[in-house]
């Protein structure tokens, strides 16, 4: 398989096999409008497989949502073909409006204006849960 390199935009690399359309969806890629290639289960000597999301295009990847999906992601920036910045996205303390609380009860489905915020509990174990009413989030 042969996907060409990109002159200048960004590349989210050694994302852990499997989570790369997860973080596709959350990073809302496909309502770009740019071309968007995802390359999954990709030979890696660190890994073994990982997943590789690459944007033709100059854009600012929320690294919150990246350290959410994979805080083992890398978030190279390309300028004319040459990687000129490498951001290590880290498992951030607050998410904001990226996931949605479940209880059915909580304040956030009735004042839909209300942000949705899930604040980091657990780090051990990737566990979030909601600031209004400390609901778990499904990771």
């Amino acid at each position: 398989m042969n996907i060409d390199s990109i002159k200048n935009g960004v590349v989210i690399d050694h994302i852990t096999a499997g989570r790369g359309m997860k973080l596709y969806r959350l990073l809302d890629l496909d309502g770009l409008g740019v071309p968007v290639a995802i390359i999954t289960n990709a030979p890696s000597r660190k890994k073994g497989k990982k997943d590789i999301i690459k944007i033709d295009a100059d854009i600012t990847v929320d690294l919150d949502v990246t350290g959410y999906v994979d805080p083992g992601a890398t978030v190279n920036i390309i300028k004319d073909g040459a990687v000129v910045e490498k951001k290590n996205p880290e498992l951030p303390l607050t998410l904001k409006n990226v996931l949605k609380c479940k209880n059915p009860r909580c304040i956030t489905t009735t004042e839909q204006e209300l942000p949705h915020v899930f604040r980091l509990t657990d780090k051990e174990h990737k566990t979030y849960r909601c600031v209004y009413c400390d609901t778990k989030a499904s990771v």
